[in-house]
């Protein structure tokens, strides 16, 4: 394209311009429908985040006058709140189109041209009192702090949605320091065998360590996997081809009247809370503690309390992400020293910190 011809400024389309206008549509744009996609909404993108307490929900009119009941309409209420990606939901067009699902999806899009049933026209519905002068929020999703950074480049403190994540590739790697490749091949391969994943993204395959330092299951399995004897281990390696049913196979090796699919996630985990798997538990938040170097979480606790809001918006923002992650991690370390006969959570709340 000849810009001249246009009478085409090139200083305005430079790099820097390209990346502020990509910034702005990646942590201003909407889910909208599977009809638009994604797309700006005007004045909508106003409203600040804050999770699981939003003032305001966005619904398109046509969607609203299909319902037939309050069932209808209280449904779409409840999806809102709890899910990701759902319509009308402020959103990062990199985020995964297969997360949450769309209420609109089944809605008829051939409107007639009126406001009141034109598809092109959204509603702003306060859901709770909001006190005359304070603040109206709505909520981007159910994000921790790495996606809220990464999408909209802010972090909340406390917030119940944070995770860390431990790859795959670093469970092999502590694997290996302790067997031989072909040993940690071969438990890697039967705990694929027997059904189980981790969560993938971006051709990367990881583990989720929630808020309150639980790491998922599937970790569990593997760790307990990859620790068994050689002798229970050859048992379940015969045994998965012919059982055809993984929790049965599973429910062999734990020696307990419970099969692995059964009860509670913390019911499922206990039987799988070795001290062996707690140990590894323990080694493996060591290794991820490390990648943040030398400085302990008290001094980054200690730092972000110094840290202005405002004027080092980008450094405090980091901070409260490596300070989240960290106190996880912390979580996790306890969560793998209580003793695995307990069914309880025994081990302390996270304490809460306020940030100036």
């Amino acid at each position: 394209m000849n810009s001249a011809s246009l009478k085409l400024d090139p200083e305005f389309f430079g790099i820097d311009n390209y990346f502020a206008a990509k910034s702005l549509i990646a942590s201003r744009s909407f889910q909208i429908d599977v009809y638009h996609g994604f797309g700006m909404v005007p004045l909508a993108d106003l409203f600040n985040h804050k999770t699981g307490a939003e003032d305001v929900h966005f619904t398109s009119v046509s969607c609203h006058l299909d319902s037939d009941n309050d069932v209808d309409i209280e449904n779409d209420d409840a999806s809102y709140s709890s899910t990701v990606d759902e319509p009308f939901t402020q959103s990062s067009p990199f985020r995964n189109s297969d997360e949450g699902n769309s209420s609109v999806d089944s809605c008829n899009l051939e409107k007639s041209s009126n406001s009141e049933e034109n598809p092109m026209f959204l509603e702003m519905i306060i859901v709770k009192d909001v006190k005359s002068g304070a603040e109206v929020f709505n909520t981007y999703g159910s994000l921790g702090n790495a996606a809220l950074l990464h999408r909209y480049g802010f972090t909340e403190a406390n917030n119940p949605f944070d995770i860390v994540n431990i790859d795959l590739e670093l469970v092999v790697k502590w694997s290996l320091s302790l067997f031989s490749s072909r040993y940690s091949r071969a438990r890697l391969s039967l705990w694929r065998r027997l059904g189980y994943s981790g969560c993938v993204s971006q051709n990367s395959e990881y583990f989720e360590i929630s808020y309150d330092g639980e790491p998922q299951v599937e970790l569990l399995v593997l760790l307990y996997i990859i620790l068994l004897p050689d002798e229970t281990y050859h048992k379940l390696d015969l045994a998965v081809p012919t059982a055809g049913d993984f929790a049965k196979s599973l429910n062999m090796i734990l020696s307990k009247k419970r099969t692995i699919k059964s009860g509670t996630d913390s019911e499922r985990k206990d039987l799988l809370l070795t001290k062996r798997v707690r140990d590894s538990l323990l080694s493996l938040a060591n290794i991820r503690e490390s990648f943040y170097g030398s400085d302990s979480l008290e001094d980054d606790i200690d730092l972000l309390k110094r840290c202005c809001r405002i004027r080092e918006r980008k450094l405090y923002h980091s901070l409260m992400l490596r300070v989240s992650e960290r106190t996880i991690l912390k979580q996790l370390r306890v969560y793998a020293s209580r003793s695995s006969k307990s069914t309880k959570r025994s081990y302390p709340l996270r304490k809460k910190f306020k940030w100036t």
